[in-house]
């Protein structure tokens, strides 16, 4: 059964569904990091290295997969897709809550990733939203990830220490089966199989441009780095716990606090590069955030410094978090955003796996301090890429139906506030992007009137 799409729906409430459906989804791949690391070493062949691809080994299956199946969504449809998604990582919850192995770990992480259905719900929530509430319902699913994570910070360490790791996954499983009830009953179907196309999905035409273009790719470089220095710190930061002496079920008295305090200390940083218009400044300003924390965690061993050092980390990682996808869409070219966000989202996923994967080896083999030094090193990097980046103009996104090509230069000098357009004859739309100071939709509609094709 499934909600009838020909009876009107409540757009936030669509959004509402679609992003406790993404909660649910993050909880069970997030609940692992602040307890893997102890909780993985009495599995069977365990060791620093393979619990670190463990960690972070879904975000190697989770870039494969995401864009593919975006795609496949406008094949199949929306749904089914991320019906199959939520499958697969039951699937793989039930594998990992079911072996003794590392290896079974590794496997069963390996399976939740690949129920990549990132690139499917962002597609649908653009087909079941209108143009001017697509970013704000954007912006709502992504702060749904940032609520997950802290939540599953508090419900890890709890789940874990009382019935270990397999606690965890057989919980992920059950919010699997939550997920798939809420996509049913509570999702719409789009109204007359509606596409929005390349607003929302990546477009395969439209890939080789997303790379090359350099500030895209500075962005891209930044979410690796970011995701790449949170999963290397989630190598050490429960063992550096444990050593402490602190007991795995206490663990999230600690990281609660810090999340908290590092969300508010977050607010004001983010007025001031969205309202004040200041955002590469506060942007670079929040990679040297990273910079300093890891570089202090690095030469500091009492908890006290730790957690000063934990919380200057959060609050910088928040602030990016956040201002990262933002930055894609005001930087990625007219009707590209779709395509960009999945190019993106592919390096956010290879950087928690590489994050685990370094950061296991190197612990392994050099102790904790090496895995801080070589995030540092990554971060340093990106350091010297973001200063680069240019200061990303403030325009808005319209999507406007067009049924016949028309030359995208008469656009742009014929309609005041039009910056960039591209044409998509596949969905018979116009995208534009715009100076909103500047621009009015009547102005658009009259010229296109007057060119005969609207």
């Amino acid at each position: 059964m499934s909600v009838n799409s020909s009876r009107p729906f409540s757009e936030t409430r669509v959004v509402g569904t679609l992003a406790l459906l993404y909660v649910f989804r993050m909880l069970g791949l997030f609940m692992v990091f602040p307890v893997m690391m102890i909780f993985g070493a009495d599995y069977e062949g365990a060791t620093p290295f393979l619990l670190g691809l463990a960690l972070g080994g879904y975000g190697l299956t989770q870039a494969i997969f995401q864009v593919p199946l975006g795609l496949l969504s406008d094949v199949w449809g929306r749904k089914p897709v991320i019906f199959l998604g939520l499958l697969v990582f039951m699937v793989g919850s039930v594998v990992a809550a079911s072996t003794d192995s590392v290896w079974g770990l590794i496997f069963g992480r390996a399976l939740q990733g690949a129920g990549a259905i990132a690139s499917a719900v962002m597609a649908l929530v653009g087909d079941l939203t209108s143009e001017q509430n697509r970013t704000r319902a954007m912006a709502v699913i992504g702060a749904s990830i940032g609520l997950s994570f802290s939540v599953a910070m508090v419900l890890g360490p709890v789940l874990a220490s009382v019935g270990g790791l397999s606690s965890i996954f057989w919980v992920s499983g059950c919010l699997s089966l939550v997920g798939m009830g809420i996509l049913y009953l509570l999702v719409p179907d789009p109204p007359g199989g509606r596409r929005q196309g390349s607003d929302g999905l990546a477009v395969p035409t439209l890939l080789a441009g997303a790379f090359r273009n350099s500030d895209l790719s500075r962005l891209n470089f930044g979410v690796f780095a970011l995701h790449f220095a949170l999963t290397a710190m989630f190598v050490v930061v429960p063992l550096v716990l444990d050593d402490a002496g602190v007991e795995a079920q206490q663990h999230w008295h600690y990281y609660l606090p810090v999340m908290l305090i590092a969300f508010v200390l977050m607010l004001p940083f983010m007025y001031v590069a969205e309202r004040k218009r200041k955002i590469k400044t506060v942007f670079v300003g929040a990679v040297a955030l990273l910079v300093v924390a890891e570089g202090f965690l690095s030469y500091v061993h009492t908890m006290a410094f730790w957690l000063l050092g934990l919380l200057v980390f959060f609050t910088g990682f928040n602030l990016l978090e956040a201002m990262l996808p933002s930055l894609v869409s005001k930087v990625a070219p007219a009707g590209n955003k779709g395509t960009a966000m999945g190019v993106f989202s592919t390096c956010q996923f290879l950087g928690a796996a590489s994050g685990g994967v370094v950061g296991g080896f190197c612990y392994q083999h050099w102790g904790f301090d090496s895995v801080l030094l070589f995030a540092l090193a990554v971060n340093l990097a990106w350091l010297l890429v973001a200063t680069g980046m240019k200061t990303p103009r403030y325009l808005a996104s319209v999507c406007v139906p067009l049924d016949r090509e028309l030359a995208l230069d008469r656009i742009q000098t014929g309609v005041p506030g039009v910056v960039e357009a591209l044409w998509v004859k596949e969905q018979a739309l116009l995208y534009l992007k715009v100076d909103d100071r500047l621009f009015e939709k009547a102005r658009l509609n009259a010229f296109l009137q007057q060119m005969g094709v609207h």
